[in-house]
């Protein structure tokens, strides 16, 4: 089967999770599949602006391994949130000096959730890394980003699924989510991220499904369910769900067609 030319990159928004998303790249890759248009969202946003950065999937997953979330030195006690989201600019400039989606060698779509009016705000163009802080920011965790005098936080809020840019653009798009939910016992609400993290997959999920059908391919990890948002162990086992489904998921769409 012929690999159509513009080909559609959704990754979805899921923490620590997002790791999963490097290993649907490599899976990728060696399939010869090089998606040209890329919209992610949270986590996704981040593994999606590394991957159109021309990062391969061991740089991609350094970043994710060598970032310090819970550092002290990112803490804050006077902002709408446990960590100061601005506290990680520094991290993300080494990646990206030019600070701009324009520097990218893939078109890269970023969505974040604008807190005042309650939409969705699609960045694409101008400065690369305050889209990438908003669309990170998890509610009551990380503190909101300020962008042209609008307040941003995790684009998961409103869509975990940013398939809606790539719809007009694509020839062929693979959907990757790595938010599978299972129905929790009471025992499992231990922490307040574990509510948090329950209120995030309620809302998330639902939303992302109705667009599956929009895809061509659709990676989701079942597995990930044993797995939490905020968890950093375990992520070479996150990143090989990652790569095993997707290679299943792409034996059985080229196998079918």
């Amino acid at each position: 089967m012929e690999i159509p030319k513009n080909i559609g990159l959704v990754l979805s928004g899921g923490g620590f999770k997002g790791v999963a998303h490097i290993g649907v790249i490599r899976a990728l890759e060696e399939a010869g599949i090089i998606p040209n248009f890329v919209s992610g969202t949270s986590a996704g946003a981040i593994a999606g602006a590394l991957y159109a950065g021309a990062y391969s999937p061991d740089e991609i997953k350094k970043f994710f391994t060598k970032t310090s979330i819970f550092n002290f030195n990112r803490f804050t006690r006077k902002k709408a949130g446990f960590l100061d989201s601005e506290k990680f600019q520094d991290d993300l400039e080494n990646f990206f000096p030019d600070n701009s989606f324009e520097a990218l060698d893939k078109k890269l779509f970023i969505t974040a959730t604008n807190l005042i009016e309650g939409t969705v705000k699609v960045f694409s163009k101008g400065q690369l890394i305050k889209p990438i802080l908003a669309s990170a920011a998890f509610p009551g965790v990380f503190t909101p980003i300020m962008i042209e005098e609008e307040l941003y936080a995790d684009g998961g809020i409103l869509d975990n699924f940013p398939i809606d840019p790539l719809l007009q653009k694509c020839d062929m798009i693979i959907g990757v989510d790595v938010s599978p939910i299972k129905k929790p016992k009471i025992s499992d609400f231990k922490h307040s991220y574990n509510v948090m993290q329950r209120a995030y997959y309620l809302r998330a999920m639902p939303n992302a499904e109705m667009k599956f059908k929009h895809c061509d391919i659709v990676i989701q990890p079942k597995k990930l369910v044993n797995h939490g948002i905020f968890s950093s162990s375990n992520l070479d086992k996150v990143l090989d769900l990652g790569y095993q489904e997707a290679k299943l998921q792409l034996d059985k769409y080229f196998n079918a067609t």
